[in-house]
């Protein structure tokens, strides 16, 4: 596969647009095997399914508990709602390389003293999410257990109103179409089906929800995308309001990380780069991102 990418990226770069920051061997090589790193996360995602998959991952009170597979789990049941809150949930929190799902768990879990917030609980009266955050959320910072937002999102706040407010304005914007089927209709009803359309329109959808960025925004759509829960694929990177993927198109293009090369140009580039490599442009994304860190030596990052 790097073999294949790197030859493509040659011809590219010699034929089609230049790629002034991977002119040379070492750089093209740490730049491929992201690259490679990007598709191979993607694919342990799609293949969650392939295996069985043990019904104490949907539990929050055990160790076990990983949203992803709990989200096949539902998906697989028909529960289609709680698949794709729990991705929304797992997005939102995370998983720290250290901690793992530990954060999430437990609120999602609500620390094992009642039923699990699902995606039915919540809906039912979200004010009762917001009451019993502001009365046990405390514990996240008291108690002395480590449990921290994953790299991507290590800038939230455990705060009981910032985390009220992100998942009930997320609530607020499904039960806006009745629940997720309804939110996949009207979606079609408003762009058609094309998924990169779809996506597209989600994508914007997502500023209603409160402290839920590009970034956020981008992170759970393309999981929703991945695990076939809804029909939906990136067209681009989303490269206009991003930092490490913008960073890290310019570096390609122009191999200058602040170039003044525009978001829109970058996109253009890229879309041509990606009917020649075929990884699709939440590889690239993801792949500049990473790169970026350390253009000249392959670094695996976990995200």
């Amino acid at each position: 596969m790097a073999g294949k990418l790197d030859q493509l990226l040659q011809d590219f770069n010699t034929h089609e647009h230049a790629l002034l920051g991977i002119q040379n061997a070492q750089r093209r090589e740490a730049f491929v095997l992201q690259l490679v790193s990007s598709l191979r996360r993607i694919l342990f995602v799609t293949t969650l399914g392939d295996r069985p998959i043990s019904s104490d991952r949907a539990a929050p009170t055990t160790d076990l508990f990983d949203p992803l597979k709990a989200a096949v789990l539902h998906r697989n049941g028909g529960r289609l709602d709680e698949a794709i809150w729990l991705v929304f949930l797992a997005t939102h929190f995370g998983k720290h390389a250290v901690d793992g799902w530990r954060l999430m768990r437990d609120i999602y879990g609500a620390f094992g003293h009642q039923a699990p917030w699902t995606w039915e609980t919540i809906t039912s009266d979200p004010t009762k999410f917001r009451t019993w955050a502001n009365e046990n959320l405390y514990v996240l910072l008291s108690d002395g257990v480590s449990r921290r937002f994953s790299n991507h999102r290590k800038y939230e706040s455990k705060s009981a109103d910032a985390i009220s407010d992100t998942l009930i304005s997320y609530v607020h914007l499904v039960r806006g179409y009745g629940d997720h089927r309804g939110l996949i209709v009207g979606t079609h009803q408003a762009v058609g089906q094309n998924p990169t359309e779809a996506f597209d329109f989600l994508y914007s959808s997502m500023k209603n929800v409160n402290r839920f960025g590009r970034l956020g925004s981008f992170d759970f759509l393309t999981m929703v995308g991945k695990l076939e829960l809804m029909p939906i694929t990136p067209g681009k990177a989303y490269l206009n309001g991003a930092t490490g993927p913008l960073r890290g198109a310019r570096l390609l293009v122009d191999d200058n990380p602040t170039s003044a090369t525009s978001a829109e140009q970058l996109e253009g580039i890229l879309a041509l780069l990606d009917n020649k490599l075929k990884v699709g442009k939440q590889v690239l994304e993801d792949s500049m991102c990473n790169w970026q860190k350390s253009p000249d030596n392959y670094l695996y990052f976990r995200g």
